[in-house]
């Protein structure tokens, strides 16, 4: 063998530059934080944390001191809780039966590494570097069973390890496919943008010593970029669904023709209310040979008519019961009394400024409430970050990467951070605003005691929160505690809040302020642009979505409907096959009617107009119910139809010289706009036809008998 010769590298092997030790994180938001200071520059403002800082050099207002010890005999601590009357009403939880699902018997939950799960190297490599030593339950039954191509629908406890149990055996797969082919081979759905950022970063962290590529899908950020990246075809496309759609639609060259696998991550929350349409269309969309898998620490009654629809044989994997806790958690709840529900913030500040003062999270009902208490917290003195709708995705972005690298401490948010989101060393939920339901609890206090991690979860509870408040007693048991907060805390706390209410004001308005001023610059570089690019602009493609504003409003109305009457909402939802059918059917109706005679095409139309008159006249408020009976009484087409015809019988009478009957009382009363139309038309018809009488009288026709001699016998 000569000494120039070389062994090549095998496909899988990978680079031994990574210490062994070192491990990385599992997602990082780093870069987005260069963008919002980019979007602050452009759009000349100031982020709130600027407006606080300087009215807080302005204006000094004296802030309780946390190290001071309390003279009140009840000071913030921590005892049994007890279940006062009315709180220990039994509620009755029904069991589902789940006939639909394959038996799995003989999968194993247990399996001390990863190696026993027959991985490539280059992913052991990285679940290395990533710290992972062992696998979890979750992982350890669906890892074998999703490589060996099978549908999937699993449910395990938050902080199980549920993104790495369907990314490994999916980059397994991949491994294998033709490389020649370039095609998107696996679709995964989240119900949050920033959901969808973290499983874009835990791939490609695990396919870091692989050539397999994933592309990122999401509202607000740039659609050209992501058209240029879907055209590339990446192998993996982490996406939320009604982006997708979007470019489904409208973008060129973008199909799921080859799509082999379609993951719905946290698949209760996408089949809900404002994700069931868009997930039926995706699935519609989707190739029919392909594997799916459902994912979620709570499976609701939506994911088993989905289940039904679109997986075949599939396995139902619990590593965890439903709805169950991590054991190393500790659940509180604070009693709001009637007469202290003013002083929310002045609790929620006592808290946080003595009982826990970093890594929590703080879950508010709105976005209005969690942006004011971001502004509470600043002008206290309290770093604190929040999410929400009304921010930009950078900026929401980059309060994540805040809160991860504990430049604050403090992430106030709404239920958009709810699902999902695996930040290290969380110690604290608070639920500021009761969860709706037991399921959305779960899923809040799942941010904390994640991976054998210790924990707290406050919530806040009022009269009106008891059912929940049983629900939880029901499923912590003997583990539920009571937090008791500081009289004199709080009322120090509700002082300062007051005193501090002009600087809120301040702000809300500069920032009000800097909107409409903001608004008013994109309205003007807006209409410069209609007018540079005006030929550009309106030689674009308009783009299009699965179903019409027209049936959209038809769903929202009939969804009003049924909550009202009290019916099942996830059965009026129709889905994009019925709304194309709907659509298919109502242009067939009118090209039926453009070959109707005249006559009948007008009643028609009449009918349709005087229909939509009713039912805005049934929307009013203040109608008179006889006048409405009186007009649906006899339909407006006929009425118009009978006086056409009087007039058109009266000149009738005229031209042939005969003197008309006069009209009784009935004539002399005034006639409706209707009928006034009908009568000018007809008129105006017959001085036309007279007109063409005239202008043919005395010409005969080509077909006309010049004489009848011809046809006499010679």
């Amino acid at each position: 063998m000569g000494s120039g010769f070389v062994f090549d590298v095998p496909s899988d092997e990978e680079p031994n530059d990574v210490n062994e030790n070192e491990t990385e994180s599992a997602w990082d938001f780093a870069d987005y934080s260069e963008a919002v200071t980019e979007e602050h520059v452009l759009r000349g403002t100031t982020s709130v944390d600027h407006k606080i800082q300087k009215l807080r050099q302005q204006r000094s207002v004296s802030l309780p001191n946390p190290t001071e010890s309390d003279s009140d005999s009840e000071s913030n601590k921590q005892v049994d809780y007890k279940p006062e009357e009315g709180d220990d009403d039994e509620t009755d939880v029904v069991e589902s039966n789940k006939p639909f699902f394959a038996a799995a018997e003989g999968v194993s939950y247990q399996a001390k590494s990863f190696l026993e799960l027959n991985l490539s190297r280059p992913l052991l490599r990285a679940c290395e570097t990533l710290g992972y030593s062992k696998p979890t339950p979750i992982q350890a039954a669906c890892i074998p069973l999703a490589m060996a191509g099978r549908d999937i629908c699993a449910s395990a406890i938050t902080g199980s390890g549920k993104t790495a149990a369907f990314t490994l055996p999916t980059l397994e797969r991949l491994l294998y496919r033709p490389k020649r082919v370039p095609a998107i081979r696996v679709l995964i759905l989240t119900p949050t943008r920033e959901l969808a950022v973290q499983v874009h970063s835990m791939i490609e962290k695990l396919a870091q010593f692989t050539d397999i590529r994933c592309c990122l899908i999401v509202g607000g950020l740039s659609t050209k970029v992501q058209e240029a990246a879907l055209r590339s075809m990446p192998d993996v496309v982490v996406a939320t669904p009604g982006r997708m759609i979007d470019h489904l639609r409208n973008s060129m060259s973008v199909d799921l023709d080859d799509l082999a696998v379609l993951i719905l991550d946290e698949a209760d929350r996408l089949l809900e209310l404002g994700f069931n349409a868009e997930i039926q269309e995706l699935v519609r969309m989707c190739s029919k040979r392909r594997q799916t898998m459902l994912f979620s620490a709570t499976m609701t009654e939506e994911v088993a008519e989905l289940v039904k629809l679109s997986l075949k044989k599939p396995l139902r994997l619990s590593a965890d019961p439903s709805a169950q806790r991590p054991a190393s958690l500790t659940e509180e709840v604070v009693r709001i009394r009637r007469m202290r529900e003013a002083h929310y913030e002045a609790v929620l500040l006592a808290l946080c400024s003595k009982a826990f003062t970093s890594r929590v999270i703080i879950f508010s009902g709105t976005k209005l409430a969690a942006h004011r208490l971001k502004i509470l917290f600043g002008l206290a003195g309290l770093k604190a970050a929040e999410i929400h709708s009304h921010l930009t995705q950078a900026q929401r972005l980059d309060a994540l990467e805040l809160f991860r690298k504990q430049e604050v401490d403090f992430l106030i948010a709404t239920d958009v951070a709810a699902r999902g989101l695996d930040i290290a060393g969380i110690r604290t939920v608070i639920n500021y605003a009761c969860p709706r339901d037991l399921t959305t609890y779960v899923h809040r206090v799942g941010r904390t005691a994640r991976a054998g991690r210790e924990g707290y979860a406050v919530t806040f509870v009022t009269d009106n929160d008891r059912s929940l408040l049983r629900a939880i007693a029901k499923k912590a048991g003997s583990k539920l505690k009571s937090r008791i907060v500081a009289e004199e805390s709080i009322n120090k706390w509700a002082q300062t809040i007051e005193q501090m209410e002009d600087q809120v004001a301040t702000v809300l308005r500069e920032e009000k302020e800097e909107m409409a001023l903001r608004k008013a610059e994109m309205e003007a570089a807006k209409a410069e642009n209609m007018i540079e690019h005006r030929d550009e602009i309106f030689s674009r493609p308009k783009r299009t979505w699965f179903i019409t504003e027209k049936e959209k409003n038809l769903i929202a109305k009939e969804m009003k409907e049924s909550t009202e009457m009290g019916k099942n909402s996830a059965n009026v939802v129709v889905s994009a096959q019925q709304a194309e059918d709907l659509k298919l059917k109502e242009k067939r109706k009118r090209e039926r009617e453009k070959n109707l005679p005249r006559k009948k095409r007008r009643k028609l139309e009449a009918e349709r107009e005087m229909l939509e008159e009713e039912n805005e006249s049934d929307d009013s408020e203040g109608e008179n119910k006889k006048g409405k009976k009186d007009r649906s009484g006899i339909p407006l087409v006929d009425v118009a139809y009978r006086r056409a015809k009087a007039v058109k019988a009266g000149l009738k009478a005229q031209d042939a010289g005969k003197r008309p009957k006069k009209a009784g009382k009935k004539a002399a009363q005034p006639q409706s706009r209707t009928g006034e139309m009908q009568e000018l038309f007809q008129s105006d018809m017959s001085e036309k036809r007279g007109k063409k009488n005239l202008q043919q009288f005395g010409k005969k026709s080509k077909n006309s008998f010049k004489s009848k001699s011809r046809y006499k016998r010679r």
